[in-house]
């Protein structure tokens, strides 16, 4: 499983490039909304889309990988719920560890269940070490992971949590406030997590606007994961690709 998108986020953490991602529901897209979705993506230089939720009820991820690839050429990236969410006609899957609950079945039961389809999938298979934080309201990845989050003011839970992760062998450390957080995750424990992982942090849920992703950036996230704002407004994704790009110059001063 040649490692070419896990390679694309070491060389952009290297040159302290920040990178942005829009997360796709596959329940809440139509064909033709996939390709308007595509063009601005493509419009804004949007780095990867992530697809997937933590309840898809539809049967068309197949379909909305291809149409997303038939599209665009912005890598499209797995991000599963279940481990029914696999389609080998993406470019990557994150395969997710909930090292912030203590679930045995989001461990390691889940992966069990999914190892032999994801092996003949032939996807690059990106290990990642999925953080729940508070949001401030239930979400539906706390309700059907049937985990409590890590508490939003307790940085040093998050920062021992992922430091745990990556001493696991985690290849990325994806803190999730989860859709529809009433509060994004706040820069003291991404800056807290930053500053002892040395493995591409993701940073999602909540974020509704520039200043919090250039904010995000600034405090050590590495890719910024924006999907249920951009939902209700489209213009969004420039002025969220925008504002985490430009975050590149104003850090590598």
């Amino acid at each position: 499983m040649y490692n070419k998108i896990y390679s694309s986020f070491i060389e952009k953490k290297a040159k302290k490039e920040k990178a942005f991602a829009v997360l796709i529901d596959p329940d809440k897209v139509t064909p033709a909304g996939i390709i308007e979705l595509a063009a601005k993506c493509t419009a804004a230089r949007v780095d990867y889309i992530f697809l997937g939720g933590s309840l898809v009820i539809t049967d068309h991820l197949d379909e909305c990988v291809q149409q997303l690839k038939a599209s665009c050429d912005i890598p499209v990236i797995l991000f599963p719920g279940s481990p029914s969410q696999v389609s080998r006609y993406a470019d990557a899957l994150l395969y997710l560890s909930m090292i912030s609950g203590r679930n045995p079945e989001l461990l390691i039961g889940q992966h069990v269940v999914s190892a032999a389809a994801v092996k003949k999938s032939q996807l690059e298979v990106i290990s990642t070490g999925y953080m729940v934080i508070d949001g401030g309201a239930p979400t539906t990845v706390s309700y059907i992971s049937n985990a409590t989050p890590i508490p939003a003011d307790k940085a040093d839970i998050a920062m021992c949590t992922a430091m745990a992760g990556e001493m696991l062998g985690m290849k990325v450390i994806y803190m999730d406030a989860g859709s529809g957080a009433r509060n994004p995750i706040t820069e003291t424990m991404i800056s807290r997590v930053a500053s002892q992982v040395e493995v591409p942090i993701i940073v999602g849920g909540g974020i509704r606007d520039a200043e919090k992703a250039y904010l995000n950036c600034k405090a050590g996230a590495d890719i910024i994961v924006v999907g249920n704002a951009i939902e209700h407004d489209l213009s969004l994704i420039k002025e969220l690709a925008d504002a985490v790009h430009s975050s590149q110059k104003a850090f590598s001063r």
